[in-house]
Formats: structure tokens, C-alpha cells, sequence
């Protein structure tokens, strides 16, 4: 039996399609082409689509779903990790059916709380900028503002790096410029992935004081409607 939920978590090329707002078959030669190439793994399944037909999808793992949406379209990871948030929370924890299961458990937890340990004291020199990082309730994701504003996920982020508040360079790609860090409009969040946890994943976080202050400033530019406030 294995007990491990995030080894029996996969996700399909449809619900990657509707994240990225791409269509279907173009998430699927996407994907054939990275399998073509060794970089993922895919299951070939059978769904049923909202209308009823039965249609054929890919389905991949937590790591190779990453690469995928770094292939197709990278500022989307942040709306990917908030999808495997909301997987992981809802999953229930299988629970073991025998002594050797319980055993198995035990040990897994075990190392878990061993790798988090070592983790804490590896960044134990890194205490001053984690504390710049972002906790998870300070801010909301910019692909839900872009969506409050009636604004379109991809538009946002183009938008926001023409007017010089994201970074566009490929180092801190769609993180914001530091002065708006430090004035409070934005956070940045933190998070892990990969099969061992050692991969970051940063992603831009807009606070209450933020939407204010870019709602009223994408007004000024012309990009919003003054009934959007």
C-alpha cells in the first residue's frame, strides 16, 4: 500500500488547459513534445468533458505539471501552485490498513520532520530576508485582482511590466521592483517544489494597501474604467 498522498495526486491537460485559459490540444502537443524529449511523464486517460464527450488526456504529476506551465507560460506559475494548494487541502490522508502500513507511516513522518529540522537550521543565516517573505494570508495572487478588475490574467502581468512595477528581466521575472516591496503595496510568497522540495517558486502577492493604489493607478494609465474602483 502506499501511503504517500502526493505520489497518488496527479493532475490532467485539461484542468492545465483552463488554468493557462490555452486550449486543450495545444496543452497536449505541448506535452507530447516534453515527453518526446524525456522531461515528463504522461498517463493517458479518458475523461468526460463539459459537454458530455468522451475525450482523451493526459494526466501528470505534481513535478512534471510545474514543467509544463514553465514551458507554456511561466507567469501562470503562481496560479499552478495555488491549484496544488487547494488539491493538497482537500486530499484526504489514506490510513493505513495494517501494522506494517502504520509502521511505514510512522517512518515516513519521521523523515519528513527530519528533512524540515535540517531545512530550518540551513536557513537559519537567512532569517533577515525571510522576514521580508510574504506569509500566505498577507496578499492576494495578481491573477485574482487581474479577475476583480474584470482584467484578464495574462493582460495584467504585461501591463505591470510596462509600467516598470514588475521586474522583466529573466532574474526576479514578475516579481515586483523592490520600492514597491518596501512601500507595502506588494509581498512576495515563498514555496518549495520538486520531488525532493528543493526547487523555490516565488509568487508576487498584491496586499490591501496595493489593490488601492494600483487600482487608482490603472485608472490614471486609461487601462481601467473609473467605475471599476
Amino acid at each position: 500500500m502506499d501511503i504517500s498522498v502526493s505520489n497518488l495526486m496527479m493532475m490532467s491537460s485539461r484542468e492545465i488547459a483552463e488554468l493557462l485559459q490555452s486550449r486543450h490540444d495545444s496543452v497536449k502537443r505541448s506535452m507530447e513534445r516534453l515527453s518526446g524529449k524525456g522531461l515528463i511523464q504522461l498517463t493517458p486517460m479518458e475523461e468526460v468533458n463539459h459537454l458530455g464527450q468522451t475525450i482523451e488526456a493526459y494526466h501528470v504529476n505534481k513535478r512534471d505539471s510545474y514543467v509544463v506551465v514553465a514551458q507554456l507560460s511561466p507567469e501562470f506559475t503562481a496560479v499552478l501552485v495555488d491549484r496544488w494548494q487547494e488539491l493538497e487541502n482537500t486530499q484526504p490522508i489514506p490510513l493505513p490498513q495494517t501494522f506494517a502500513d502504520a509502521l511505514q507511516l510512522a517512518a515516513d513522518q519521521a523523515r519528513q520532520i527530519e528533512t524540515q529540522n535540517k531545512q530550518l537550521i540551513l536557513n537559519a543565516p537567512k532569517v533577515d530576508f525571510a522576514e521580508r517573505i510574504a506569509k500566505v494570508d498577507r496578499g492576494m495572487t495578481l491573477g485574482k485582482f487581474a479577475k476583480a478588475v474584470n482584467l484578464g490574467p495574462r493582460k495584467i502581468f504585461v501591463v505591470l511590466r510596462e509600467m516598470k512595477i514588475l521586474i522583466s528581466g529573466c532574474q526576479g521575472y514578475n516579481l515586483p521592483m523592490q520600492q514597491y516591496i518596501e512601500n507595502g503595496c506588494f509581498v512576495v510568497r515563498q514555496s518549495t517544489y520538486g520531488p525532493e522540495n528543493d526547487r523555490i517558486a516565488n509568487t508576487t502577492l498584491i496586499t490591501g494597501k496595493g489593490e488601492l493604489w494600483l487600482t487608482k493607478k490603472l485608472i490614471n494609465a486609461g487601462v481601467l474604467k473609473a467605475v471599476a474602483i
